[in-house]
């Protein structure tokens, strides 16, 4: 299960989508603190299928956890090379 809320702004569907257990940490990156907030991704708690349909029918994509990344290079909306760790945490973005 996942975390999402999907943004319209202009022409861009813009999906946030994080594994579950992650909504409201903070990771360390650096001399940065990223926070997986609720504002920003905890919109509805969906599932494999929704997700699919939600990376599907976006333009830009903000990932972060383990399940929804790999759930993202197994579909193909990312490559390993968009992959980056922060505090061993899988995050990607895309644009299509």
């Amino acid at each position: 299960m996942f975390w999402s809320k999907v943004y319209r702004v202009k022409d861009e569907i813009v999906v946030a989508i994080c594994d579950q257990d992650l909504l409201e940490k903070t990771l360390d990156f650096d001399d940065i603190k990223f926070h997986i907030s609720k504002k920003f991704y905890g919109g509805e708690i969906i599932d494999e299928e929704k997700a699919v349909k939600l990376l599907e029918n976006s333009t830009i994509g903000n990932l972060v956890g383990e399940k929804i990344v790999s759930l993202a290079l197994k579909k193909k909306y990312i490559a390993k090379e968009n992959i980056i760790l922060i505090s061993g945490i899988p995050h990607a973005q895309f644009i299509q």
